[in-house]
């Protein structure tokens, strides 16, 4: 089992018991790290995944049981000082991170016809902009704080595919495809790596019987994918025995033969 005690990594974007996130904060706590998660209410009443305010707290108390220590805040991080609430917020509490988990995303449905400036910048504003002040905030510290750095990681969450209703989704996340390799070219000389996952269609409550028909032969398991699978990934990413692998983005997906 991977080792992880001593570890402390922060994951954005948990706030649902089905979602990705939750998973990922449950394998890295099974793990022995403390945890510490980021999560934004409005986003998901308005993306109609369903809201409960009461998870966070829940999921926190969850972590605890298994041994470690855990702490969350909501946060927005379309705001620009979110970066520094998040990493401030963090010390406080749990002390200086070493692992970054950039799951927290923006999602709106957009074709060729409804896709505008506003929703574009909607999208860049979390899934671009945010995301990365937050990679470098981390990474500004990380280096203040382990000189002799070797074990510190950056793990990006991303997309693709030729899905014309989501074009600002994708686009957005194809940026992160995009900076992963120069960042970690840029990071690797103060001990952080840098890598990307692609989880695929991931069974995390938003996939009804209608997709379900259609997503599942397209999976030569015959099963689709659920987070935990996207999470071991990430676990191993975030260990000792990943220090060789950087500026990749890795396909977890189980062979899904879509595109």
């Amino acid at each position: 089992m991977t080792n992880l005690k001593g570890k402390l990594a922060i994951v954005t974007g948990a706030s649902r018991s089905k979602g990705i996130g939750a998973a990922i904060c449950r394998s890295l706590a099974n793990a022995g790290a403390d945890v510490f998660f980021t999560h934004w209410s409005p986003f998901d009443e308005m993306s109609g995944n369903g809201l409960d305010q009461k998870f966070p707290n829940i999921l926190c108390e969850e972590l605890r049981s298994i041994g470690v220590n855990a702490a969350h805040m909501e946060a927005d991080l379309s705001r620009s000082e979110s970066s520094t609430l998040i990493m401030d917020r963090v010390e406080e509490t749990l002390g200086t991170p070493t692992i970054l988990v950039n799951n927290a995303t923006y999602e709106s449905p957009a074709d060729f016809r409804t896709l505008n400036r506003e929703i574009l910048d909607k999208h860049y504003s979390v899934n671009n902009s945010g995301t990365l002040m937050l990679s470098l905030e981390f990474a500004k510290r990380y280096e203040k704080s382990f000189a002799e750095g070797k074990d510190g990681r950056i793990i990006n969450m991303v997309s693709k595919g030729p899905d014309p209703n989501n074009l600002a989704y994708i686009a957005t996340k194809g940026m992160m495809i995009a900076i992963t390799e120069p960042l970690s070219v840029g990071l690797a000389p103060i001990g952080i790596t840098v890598n990307s996952v692609d989880p695929g269609p991931t069974d995390s409550g938003w996939i009804t019987d209608e997709l379900r028909a259609q997503l599942l032969p397209l999976f030569p398991s015959v099963r689709i994918g659920v987070p935990e699978d996207a999470a071991k990934l990430i676990t191993f990413l975030a260990s000792d025995d990943s220090g060789w692998i950087t500026g990749q983005t890795i396909k977890s997906e189980g062979g899904f033969l879509g595109k």
